[in-house]
C-alpha cells in the first residue's frame, strides 16, 4: 500500500516559502521518496514562481499521481496577495488555519506527515496567536484533538541531533526554568520517538552541562551535581542508555558524537550552535513528542530576499526526506 501524501503548509506567503516549496518539487519530483502537495493560495504561488508546474487537487489523496508532472495544491485563497518581503497582517487567519487543517488532516490519516514552511510569527499575533512558536501550537493543537502531549524540539544537520531542553526563553532564566521533570520528560520523549521513527532500538543519549566545564565539579556552579547528575541516574535506573553531564565545548565535534545518537543541550544556543555550524543551510527541525510526524526548515522567514529567486531550498528538501524517512520508519 503506498504511504499517504506528506503536507506542507504555505507559511509567511510574503517570506521564501513560495520560492523554496517550488524548488522542492523541482529537485524532488522525479525521484522523491514520497508525494507531497501543499496547503495554499493557488494562485498566489502561480504568479511567484513563473513557469512552475501547478495544479490543484481536491483532494490529499490525488497528490501521487499528479506529483511527477506538476505541484498539487490544495487551494485555500488569501484574503490578499503581499508583496515578496512585505508580511501583510490580512493573511494571518489563512497562515493559522493552514497549521489547523493540516493537523486535522494528519489525524484523519490523510497526510502520513506535515512539513511546515517557516512563519512570522509577529505578523501572526495580530490575528491572536498566543504561542512561542510552531512547536508549542502543535501541542496545543493535538490537546484540541484529544492528545495531551509533551512536545520536544530536535534539530538535526547530518549526524547530529540535538534537543535544546529549555527553548525560546532568555539566558538569565535558564537556570530557574531548567528542572528535573524538562530534563527527565524530554529525555523519555526523546528516546521513545527515535525508536519509533528514527529504528534505533535502545538510544544512547548525551546531555550537556549547563556551566562551562559542566561546572568542573562545583567550582563553577552546582547545577551539574545537584539537578542534572540526579535526572541522569534517575534515567539510567529507568533503563535508558545516557551519559553525562558533558563539557559543552568538546561534546560537538565528530568523535565525541559517535558515542550518541542524540544529545540534550540545557539551552537553546548550546543546540543551535553546533546545528547550524555543522549544516547552515541543511538543517533540520523536528518535533517528538506529538502524535504526528512534523519536520521543518530550520530557518526563518527570510523576508529580505523573498522574491529574488535566490532563496537556498537545502533545508526545506532534507525536511521533507527526512519527514518521509520517519513516516517509512513508524509504518
Amino acid at each position: 500500500m503506498a504511504p499517504a501524501p506528506l503536507l506542507l503548509t504555505c507559511g509567511e506567503p510574503a517570506g521564501v516559502a513560495p520560492e523554496i516549496s517550488g524548488f522542492a518539487w523541482q529537485a524532488l519530483h522525479q525521484d522523491a521518496p514520497c508525494a507531497f502537495a501543499l496547503l495554499g493560495d493557488f494562485h498566489y504561488w502561480q504568479a511567484r514562481c513563473p513557469g512552475l508546474p501547478l495544479t490543484q487537487i481536491a483532494a490529499l489523496s490525488e497528490a501521487p499521481a499528479v506529483f511527477a508532472r506538476a505541484l498539487p495544491v490544495l487551494h485555500r485563497p488569501l484574503l490578499a496577495h503581499p508583496v515578496p518581503g512585505t508580511i501583510s497582517p490580512e493573511t494571518a487567519p489563512q497562515v493559522i488555519a493552514a497549521i489547523d487543517e493540516a493537523v486535522a488532516l494528519a489525524f484523519e490519516g490523510q497526510a502520513s506527515a506535515i512539513v511546515t514552511n517557516p512563519i512570522q510569527k509577529d505578523a501572526l499575533y495580530s490575528a491572536g496567536f498566543r504561542h512561542q512558536g510552531h512547536t508549542d501550537y502543535l501541542a496545543h493543537l493535538s490537546a484540541r484533538h484529544g492528545h495531551a502531549v509533551q512536545e520536544v524540539m530536535m534539530l538535526v544537520a547530518e549526524d547530529l541531533r540535538a534537543i535544546p531542553v529549555t527553548v525560546h526563553i532568555p539566558l538569565k532564566d535558564v537556570p530557574q526554568a531548567l528542572t528535573r521533570e524538562a530534563i527527565l520528560s524530554q529525555a523519555r520523549v526523546t528516546a521513545r520517538d527515535l525508536a519509533r521513527y528514527f529504528g534505533i532500538a535502545r538510544p544512547r543519549l548525551a546531555f550537556t552541562g549547563l556551566n562551562p566545564h559542566a561546572g568542573e565539579n562545583g567550582a563553577m556552579g552546582r547545577e551539574e551535581i545537584d539537578l542534572i547528575r540526579p535526572a541522569l541516574q534517575t534515567l539510567k535506573e529507568e533503563g535508558l542508555d545516557v551519559m553525562g553531564p558533558l563539557s559543552a565545548d568538546t561534546a560537538f565535534h565528530a568523535e565525541a558524537r559517535a558515542n550518541y545518537d542524540a544529545i540534550l543541550c540545557m539551552y537553546h544556543d548550546q543546540a543551535l550552535i553546533p546545528v547550524k555550524t555543522l549544516d547552515f543551510h541543511g538543517g533540520v527541525n523536528v518535533s517528538l513528542g506529538l502524535p504526528f510526524i512534523r519536520t521543518s526548515p530550520d530557518h526563518g522567514t527570510a523576508l529580505g530576499i523573498a522574491g529574488r529567486g535566490t532563496a537556498n531550498p537545502k533545508s526545506l528538501i532534507a525536511a521533507i526526506r527526512l519527514a518521509a524517512r520517519m513516516a517509512g520508519s513508524q509504518r
